[in-house]
């Protein structure tokens, strides 16, 4: 018995059944955890398909949550009674139009965000310290009114209502920011020029003033400071050096100049070529004034590769007008061999963005130290980025700018062809491209030894090519660029020496045989063509070796001027796609590059890691100093 009995207590009990039994309160099977309801057919192919489309996915970002399937009937309703779905009382149309709107207003509050980043990220950036001489830092002077004049607009276009200027400028597509900007003349007579001016004009085969001509010589006569932005070819030049003419003919005839006295007017250029250029400009007119029996105007050039005596010996006799380059008029400001102490000096600095960029910066604010007065300041250049212009309002006084098309934009004359070309092709193909027109062409190359190699390599193949760097001296370079101007050779081999603002007669192409680093000097570039209203032809080899970001640039900036996208580039996506355009402010406020915005510009992050491992070379030096 006590086996049996062991055993029993060892055998396992029996499981116990249980039963689902409906209690009287009522409570539905649905109490059970692991109870899923049953969906109908119809409701759930209408989920899925709510799921799978784009009104649901759009409800979703907005923060419209779905309603529990207890609820299908209502599960469309919206909190305002709304009713969505395709057999909801509203038309698709409506609804498409809603969430649009919907969508839009979403867009704009990322785009709010976005522009608020931006000018977190440029109000750092921007310089602190004023581009004024530091005389006028240190006592706190700031002029307060422009320069007065004696040149008045015609009665009849003051008696014009301003509407009337407002439909011109549209027309020509000038844009103006400033206050009581002079009303835009249409013609030179109606801005007063004299008979000299006219004939050289005309000898020119100028006879009407292009669009930026037509606003800013009205400007500059009227005594303002101006910031004057137009594409490459729209004839900036005129735009400063007509009206400086007037200004030195005005005070020769009241009082002449005696020696050692002047400069009156102050032009400035980043380059040796570009300093020359202009310096012929101004003779030619000069010369036209003379022979109209107006007083002999003196001008003098001042720049690296001239002899100084040179200079010295127009600026003893009493100097009119003085076109230089920075490092050269330090110089001979340092040695007190030339003084800016006119009471009101005429300063114009040309490509102002590129010079200030190029690390001309100091030296241009030293040069403004000497000045002992006021002085009406002008600014020109094709591409000047909102950070150049907002740092550059700091030395003008109640300035005006005039924008004719985007600053940075590419001239709609040239025709712009992209070529993939691998690196160990480029130097062949370019004999294929100088077929395709007739010369004189230019070709731009980023490297000293690339311009050396191309020019020796199409002599050797029997084309007549004179060839610039800055690595030549300065009389090599005149004349290789005269010897190219004057048509005595067919070819022009060059670095961005050349690229900046030279007018080269009848250039029909450009070649880059290397995309630039940066995307104003392919803007630069390709303006040697193009100019004057003609139609000129820019090819530039690309190939892996570019960085995308300047490609994206290149993209964007053929999508603006209207011209055909190689698949190659169309293929290129920028992260931040939909951020590109916003509201005026297209692409990087920086740089200027319409691929990118300034949260991702390449330039400036170039800029930030250079200043970085400069400020930890300084401490490694400054710690190394500490230990001797």
């Amino acid at each position: 018995m006590d086996n049996y009995s062991d055993i029993d207590r060892k055998r396992p009990e029996p499981p116990i059944k249980r039963y689902r039994r409906n209690d009287e309160s009522g409570s539905s099977a649905s109490d059970d955890d692991s109870y899923v309801p049953y969906v109908p057919v119809k409701e759930r192919k209408k989920q899925q398909m709510m799921k799978l489309g784009r009104l649901t996915q759009l409800k979703e970002e907005f923060g419209q949550k779905g309603k529990s399937s207890s609820e299908n009937e209502h599960d469309d309703e919206e909190e305002d009674g709304q009713v969505w779905g395709r057999k909801s009382n509203i038309s698709l149309l409506d609804q498409h139009t809603e969430l649009k709107k919907m969508a839009e207003a979403k867009k704009e509050s990322a785009m709010e965000r976005q522009l608020k980043e931006e000018e977190k990220i440029l109000e750092s950036v921007a310089e602190k310290k004023a581009l004024m001489g530091v005389a006028e830092l240190a006592k706190g002077i700031q002029y307060e009114d422009p320069i007065k004049t004696s040149w008045r607009p015609p009665r009849c276009v003051l008696n014009l209502p301003a509407h009337r200027h407002d439909r011109v400028r549209h027309k020509l597509r000038i844009l103006v920011e400033g206050e009581d900007v002079p009303p835009p003349l249409r013609t030179f007579k109606e801005m007063k020029f004299p008979r000299g001016i006219l004939a050289g004009l005309e000898a020119k085969g100028i006879t009407k003033p292009t669009p930026i001509q037509v606003q800013g010589i009205p400007t500059v006569l009227s005594g303002r400071d101006m910031i004057g932005i137009a594409f490459t070819g729209s004839g900036k030049t005129l735009v400063f050096v007509l009206p400086l003419l007037m200004f030195c003919v005005e005070q020769e005839v009241r009082l002449p100049f005696i020696p050692n006295e002047g400069p009156y007017g102050l032009i400035i250029c980043p380059s040796r070529e570009l300093a020359k250029q202009t310096y012929d400009i101004v003779n030619h007119y000069s010369d036209s004034l003379r022979q109209q029996g107006l007083p002999q105007l003196r001008v003098v050039l001042a720049i690296g590769g001239v002899a100084v005596s040179e200079s010295l010996e127009v600026i003893n006799r009493g100097v009119h007008v003085m076109v230089a380059t920075p490092g050269r008029l330090m110089d001979m400001l340092d040695k007190k061999m030339v003084r800016l102490d006119v009471l009101q000096v005429y300063l114009c600095m040309d490509e102002a963005d590129r010079m200030i960029d190029m690390g001309f910066e100091e030296d241009v604010r030293t040069i403004f130290s000497f000045f002992k007065g006021q002085r009406q300041t002008l600014l020109f250049s094709a591409t000047m980025p909102k950070k150049i212009q907002n740092f550059a309002r700091s030395a003008l006084v109640k300035p005006v700018t005039i924008n004719v098309g985007r600053a940075g934009a590419a001239s709609m004359n040239v025709i712009q062809v992209r070529s993939y070309v691998k690196q160990e092709a480029k130097i062949v193909y370019l004999l294929e491209c100088l077929q395709k027109t007739s010369p004189p062409v230019l070709i731009f190359a980023e490297k000293k030894q690339d311009v050396d190699a191309i020019h020796e390599y199409l002599l050797l193949k029997g084309v007549e090519a004179v060839a610039i760097h800055g690595g030549k001296d300065q009389e090599e370079r005149s004349r290789s660029v005269e010897a190219f101007r004057q048509g005595r050779k067919d070819v022009l081999v060059a670095t961005d020496v050349a690229s900046k603002g030279l007018d080269f007669a009848n250039v029909q192409h450009v070649i880059n045989y290397d995309m630039p680093d940066d995307v104003e000097n392919y803007v630069h570039r390709i303006g040697r063509t193009g100019r004057s209203g003609r139609t000129g032809i820019a090819t530039t080899f690309i190939n892996k070796a570019n960085d995308e970001s300047v490609l994206l640039d290149l993209k964007h900036l053929l999508i603006e001027a209207k011209q055909k996208v190689p698949p190659f580039l169309a293929e290129l996506q920028s992260e931040n796609e939909k951020y590109l355009d916003l509201g005026d402010e297209r692409g990087c406020s920086y740089c200027g590059g319409l691929g990118h915005r300034i949260t991702d510009c390449p330039k400036l992050e170039a800029i930030q890691n250079k200043q970085a491992s400069n400020i930890g070379r300084r401490d490694y030096l400054a710690s190394n100093a500490a230990d001797y």
